[in-house]
């Protein structure tokens, strides 16, 4: 082989070498955002999203992952921000609406937060309501009446939340405290019953069955 061959036989991986990634970048280039936020990866899949958005601003599957995230880590306003950025590039997506829905719930917005649970209701068809976020929206409609002190309505929304889904301590406890201040002593006592069935340390509870006991005695 003469020199010069050999030469630019020896360059040519040494200069492949310099572009091609190292394998962390090339690892969160190809990683999944949505699989990230399953594996309790929350804020990699936070960066990974917004990495992916720069090149893909316009998918509406990544912006979804990326508001779940964004709720799970707390940054609420964030969170309400990329809703509506991912509302922009569909009105109607029920994943966007109903994160935008918690978001604002978790920054106190409470009346906006109500009619986007309702809406996000609205769009899902009653037999597939247990396999998506519908009982959730009803917790969180629920929470919503109790801080505006509308003790029937929740009432209303917990009991059709527990209903769909009947394994959540915290979701009989407020139904039992919404129903503790209607004086519906029986069927509070009955919501924490099955609170503490579900978590015998739930202190919440613990505390609303003493208090709805004395009553009823």
């Amino acid at each position: 082989m003469r020199t010069a061959d050999f030469r630019v036989t020896l360059f040519f991986p040494l200069l492949l070498g310099c572009f091609a990634l190292p394998p962390r970048a090339k690892e969160k280039e190809n990683a999944d955002p949505l699989q990230l936020y399953r594996s309790g990866r929350v804020r990699e899949a936070i960066a990974v999203s917004q990495a992916k958005l720069r090149e893909e601003p316009e998918n509406l599957s990544i912006y979804e992952v990326l508001c779940w995230a964004l709720i799970e880590d707390g940054k609420y306003a964030e969170a309400e921000r990329c809703a509506e950025e991912a509302l922009k590039i569909d009105r109607h997506s029920d994943r966007a609406i109903e994160s935008l829905a918690e978001a604002k719930f978790s920054l106190g917005k409470n009346d906006e937060a109500l009619l986007l649970f309702e809406e996000y209701i609205g769009l899902i068809p009653a037999a597939a309501a247990y396999r998506t976020r519908v009982p959730a929206a009803y917790y969180f409609m629920g929470e919503i009446y109790i801080r505006q002190a509308r003790y029937h309505h929740a009432n209303a929304a917990l009991s059709t939340a527990v209903r769909i889904d009947q394994n959540r301590a915290l979701w009989w406890t407020r139904l039992g405290y919404a129903r503790e201040m209607l004086r519906e002593y029986t069927g509070s006592l009955a919501a924490y019953d099955k609170a503490l069935e579900l978590d015998p340390s739930w202190v919440d509870a613990k505390n609303g069955r003493t208090r709805v006991s004395s009553q009823i005695r």
